[in-house]
């Protein structure tokens, strides 16, 4: 009963960023964008690399639940996208106080938004559902 491969519904470790010299290369030698409830911060990768995600959140947004679900609305809207990507990249997110209480829809059109303005974003090769 195999109906072929399926996507993987989560983020795999090997694509996010996780040492703090990764975040300090792509926020200082990066370039920057902001939009929305959150700042894109990006590093342009050789081809053949696989892209990556860090996002960052202060505690200023608030609890530890509030910052928690701030990540995973990030994360998800990068996994969602990255088929989109037009080239390799280390991405940063920095969450901004507006992405509190903010549904998926909202954030993921942040985040195209900033890939389209930042000229990383194309169009997909094949239909991608929309937004949960």
């Amino acid at each position: 009963m195999d109906s072929g491969p399926t996507a993987s519904l989560t983020l795999p470790r090997s694509h996010r960023i996780k040492q703090g010299r990764d975040f300090f290369k792509a926020k200082t030698q990066g370039q920057r964008l902001v939009q929305g409830c959150l700042i894109l911060n990006w590093l342009a990768l050789p081809a053949g690399s696989t892209s990556r995600i860090g996002v960052i959140t202060t505690r200023k947004l608030g609890n530890a639940v509030i910052r928690a679900r701030a990540r995973r609305l990030l994360r998800e809207a990068f996994r969602l996208r990255q088929p989109c990507l037009a080239q390799p990249v280390d991405v940063v997110l920095i969450a901004r106080s507006s992405v509190v209480g903010r549904k998926f829809a909202g954030v993921e059109k942040d985040f195209i938004a900033a890939l389209k303005r930042a000229g990383l974003f194309r169009e997909p090769d094949r239909a991608i559902p929309a937004s949960l």
